[in-house]
């Protein structure tokens, strides 16, 4: 699906209160007034959601730059964000949902199949949140490479508007 037509683009950005690594709580009223990049992987301390979360993390200036705030979430206990973080020195705080229903009121806790079985998982996205806690951009089934760089110069540009 194109993120210019997904159906949330333009909606208020559901309603989130998960723990963070440290057991802090992040919650949606405290994301207004600034731009957050909201995304959801699958799995700490495997060879994408690494790729993903480091690629994050070394552009953590740029993004502070811009005025904007990186947060993952995952299905992980915060245990497992705090040994995560401190493997791979990451810069992003990230959310614990254990019960995955953040993760479902943004369509991204999906039915995957790998080897013939089905299951439940994170279908790796991101969602750009302007400070008014609209979403204005989405990008689902996210490919690694290139998407940090596209979520900032997508920022950008929103923001010249």
């Amino acid at each position: 699906m194109d993120g210019d037509k997904d159906p949330m683009m333009g909606k208020k950005a559901p309603d989130l209160c998960l723990p963070d690594e440290s057991g802090k709580m992040a919650c949606s009223k405290d994301l207004k007034g600034r731009w957050t990049v909201l995304y959801f992987y699958p799995k700490d301390d495997t060879s994408g959601c690494t790729l993903e979360a480091k690629d994050f993390s070394c552009m953590v200036e740029d993004f502070s730059r811009e005025g904007a705030a990186i947060i993952g979430v995952s299905p992980d206990p915060a245990d497992s964000h705090m040994m995560f973080i401190g493997k791979h020195d990451l810069k992003v705080r990230l959310l614990s949902d254990e019960d995955n229903k953040v993760m479902d009121s943004y369509g991204v806790w999906k039915e995957k199949s790998m080897y013939g079985k089905s299951f439940m998982g994170v279908e790796r996205s991101t969602f750009l949140i302007d400070p008014d806690l609209k979403i204005r951009k989405v990008w689902r089934k996210v490919k690694v490479e290139g998407h940090v760089q596209e979520v900032l110069e997508t920022l950008r540009s929103m923001k010249k508007d």
